[in-house]
């Protein structure tokens, strides 16, 4: 893996894209410490859209390879900006959900911002209905996310 000093915002969201699923130590090196992590469609399922540092971000994702096993991405599409800082792509998320058994079918659009190499800004746009249904509920989706 390249080292993270050199890592341009394509190449972190390319990282990010590949640790999340299987390894949130390494996948938490990716963000500078004051990072932020936005869901801009969460507050609707009552879940945070804004966390700030790394330690939230911690929290919130230390058991994501847990609850999404086994998370994978296909269908990527990177859209090239005219800032090395700023990545855009589109992807399609699969993964069984532990608690219900359920497949878990999902698109995303990512934004990336980095500074220095590392992730300053991660936002992404889902649909929570997928969600929804495969935790079975808000109730089951927010008890999961705390849990964390």
């Amino acid at each position: 893996m390249t080292p993270t000093h050199s890592r341009d915002a394509a190449s972190l969201l390319d990282a990010h894209l590949e640790l999340i699923p299987t390894d949130i130590g390494r996948w938490l090196e990716l963000f500078t410490e004051d990072a932020v992590v936005e869901f801009p469609y969460a507050a609707g399922l009552g879940l945070p859209e804004r966390l700030e540092g790394r330690e939230a971000i911690r929290q919130y994702f230390a058991d994501t390879p847990k609850h999404f096993q086994g998370l994978v991405f296909t269908n990527v599409r990177r859209y090239p900006t005219t800032a090395p800082d700023v990545a855009l792509a589109e992807a399609h998320g699969t993964a069984t959900i532990a608690a219900t058994g359920s497949k878990y079918e999902q698109d995303y659009v990512m934004l990336v911002k980095a500074r220095n190499g590392r992730i300053s800004l991660y936002r992404e746009y889902w649909n929570p209905v997928p969600g929804l249904r495969a935790f079975g509920g808000e109730q089951n989706l927010r008890k999961a996310v705390n849990a964390s």
